[in-house]
């Protein structure tokens, strides 16, 4: 029985070259070729192949966003020419992660690895769960991508003034908009950009410069106010970070 595969890779010669790889390949069944991660996520959410074959690098959504956001999860053998995305793609329990230029032969080792893994009955949907906060450019986020029905927003840490955790999702808040995201607060304090936010609760992590002021609310106990006129509680340990943070 063939194993379905879809293609999501934003430059053509190496659509191309991925195809050429594939098409005397007895096995397998190319039944989707996407040139960007927004395509990529429709069409991974209707067509449900087996394999996905994954450039990271993309412009507007890329790979790691993209999964994000899906639905449905396939297997994934990643592609792209930046080997620092690496350790990330196999900490999301990736299939194998191919470096640009690549040969058949490494692309055929990866099937193999494919093939090993789908024949222990391991389902796609059991791969880990994407963790969230593409990390670009450096080693802290610079945009988180959310999803609204059928639309997609990106949003930049610059425009976040604070995050509440919800159970197993967090709130994410902007100036007078809101998105629900799966994350953890463990996350995003160890991701998140030091000199720009800071974990001032265990439910909330704030953008410093969306502070107002900090009030005293009770004896030994102190909230902060935000320039939007939002308050926020402070926990001790938060208070003792803040204190670092602002050098007072």
């Amino acid at each position: 029985m063939k194993f379905r595969i879809a293609i999501v890779e934003d430059e053509a010669p190496a659509r191309s070259l991925i195809l050429n790889f594939l098409k005397d390949i007895s096995d397998v069944e190319v039944v989707g070729i996407f040139e960007n991660g927004f395509e990529g996520l429709k069409g991974v959410n209707d067509l449900k192949p087996d394999l996905l074959f994954l450039d990271i690098k993309m412009p507007k959504l890329n790979g790691f966003e993209m999964l994000e956001l899906l639905d449905y999860m396939p297997f994934v053998i990643f592609t792209t020419a930046y080997d620092q995305y690496a350790v990330k793609a196999f900490e999301q329990n990736a299939i194998d992660y191919l470096l640009k230029p690549f040969t058949k032969q490494r692309l055929e080792a990866a099937l193999d690895r494919y093939r090993e893994r789908n024949s222990s009955k391991k389902s796609g949907t059991s791969m880990k769960q994407f963790s969230g906060g593409i990390i670009q450019g450096g080693e802290f986020i610079q945009r988180i991508a959310v999803k609204n029905g059928s639309k997609i927003k990106l949003i930049y840490v610059e425009d976040i003034l604070y995050f509440e955790a919800q159970d197993d999702y967090v709130m994410i808040y902007t100036s007078g908009e809101k998105h629900l995201k799966q994350l953890t607060m463990k996350y995003l304090a160890m991701h998140l950009p030091p000199d720009q936010f800071v974990s001032v609760h265990r439910s909330y992590i704030v953008r410093i410069g969306a502070i107002e002021q900090i009030e005293l609310y009770q004896k030994d106990s102190f909230i902060i106010k935000l320039k939007n006129g939002q308050t926020i509680p402070i926990s001790k340990a938060g208070y003792s970070r803040l204190k670092n943070v602002l050098g007072f």
